[in-house]
């Protein structure tokens, strides 16, 4: 004779299947997370926190008890956390950085920090300007020319370009109210081409790209978002005639307002310069370790003129900027929106004062 099952156990066996529905709508969950966040930068990431030679010893600890436990690998909980779902429990940032518009700005890595420069005052890139808007271009205010005698050097070994060559300064632009223009007097290439005379004053033949990107990126239907791909092709083209080009120094400039850009240092006004590394290539650390060098340097002479060198992936930008390309790659924020062709001039001769003694000295040129 069968038994009745009681109302408890029939309640029991309920909530038993209810958990398991639960457990399995959750790993389904949690496997689809794992394959969103398998990608290359995710993976280096994670690989980026676990020291090979502890994981060794830690293999062979397990066999060996007497060895002590390795104090260098990461907990299981962290390495689950930071691959499945982009928390890192130490860094209380990502908690909140992909739920709050604008937080995953600070995501970036600060690998050394200039004068002042904290979580507050990162770099912000501008919004991607409309191509069509730029082509009337505006009149600078300032439209002075330094002709002074330079080194004509015919040995080029130095490249400078502009991935983002629309990023304009205010103080230049008869409309004050633009960011963007493609007026090569008011925008990045007007700092590019000071820099290249003030190098060339030092004797450092320098190569000017003044190519205007957003109508490069226009006529074959590209977008904002192909402009590294774009600068990437001016660079290899620039390498491929001229194979002296040893250092590619590519100018932008940042979309912070004037007190975070301008740094007054003995009565001299100046742009602040910041350094950017990408991460997401082979031996990015030569690149890293030249930024962090002409940091160091810059920051002896003109104190407070450097906000530091970042470093980024591809969550928080392109994460190669063509670095990959050589080790001698910089990319540098010139001031921001609101400098004017003086803070910049100014800090062009300082880049260019403490790039020459490097080049002369150190590099081996």
């Amino acid at each position: 004779m069968f038994k009745t099952s009681s109302p408890t156990t029939t309640l029991i066996n309920f909530l038993i299947g209810l958990t398991i529905l639960t457990m399995t709508t959750f790993l389904i969950a949690v496997i689809i997370s794992f394959n969103s966040a398998l990608s290359s930068a995710a993976i280096k990431s994670i690989l980026s926190k676990v020291n090979m030679d502890s994981v060794l010893v830690e293999l062979i600890r397990s066999e060996v008890h007497a060895l002590p436990p390795s104090e260098n690998l990461p907990s299981l909980t962290e390495l689950s956390l930071d691959l499945l779902i982009n928390i890192k429990p130490k860094d209380v940032r990502t908690f909140l950085g992909n739920e709050i518009p604008g937080l995953a700005l600070y995501h970036t890595e600060i690998a050394v920090a200039g004068q002042g420069t904290n979580i507050t005052n990162l770099p912000i890139e501008s919004p991607p300007p409309q191509f069509h808007l730029l082509e009337e271009t505006d009149e600078p205010e300032d439209n002075k020319k330094d002709e002074d005698n330079r080194s004509k050097n015919k040995n080029k070994t130095v490249f400078i370009y502009h991935s983002h060559s629309w990023e304009a300064y205010k103080p230049l632009l008869k409309n004050s109210a633009q960011t963007s223009s493609n007026n090569e007097k008011a925008n990045v290439i007007a700092v590019g081409e000071t820099l290249k005379n003030k190098l060339e004053d030092k004797g450092i033949g320098v190569e000017h790209s003044k190519k205007n990107v957003s109508q490069a990126l226009t006529s074959r239907n590209w977008n904002y978002y192909q402009s590294y791909a774009l600068s990437r092709e001016t660079v290899q083209e620039a390498m491929g005639n001229n194979d002296k080009l040893k250092f590619f120094i590519d100018i932008h400039r940042d979309a912070q307002p004037k007190k975070v850009t301008t740094a007054v240092i003995n009565q001299k006004r100046y742009a602040k310069l910041f350094f950017v590394v990408g991460k997401e290539y082979k031996n990015y650390e030569k690149n890293r370790a030249f930024a962090e060098k002409l940091h160091a340097e810059i920051e002896k002479k003109y104190p407070g003129i450097s906000r530091g060198v970042f470093v980024k992936g591809k969550s928080e930008g392109d994460g190669v900027y063509n670095q990959d390309l050589t080790e001698h790659a910089l990319l540098i924020e010139f001031g921001g929106v609101d400098n004017d062709m003086t803070e910049l001039s100014n800090s062009a001769e300082a880049l260019a004062d403490v790039f020459s003694e490097y080049y002369w000295g150190e590099s081996g040129i």
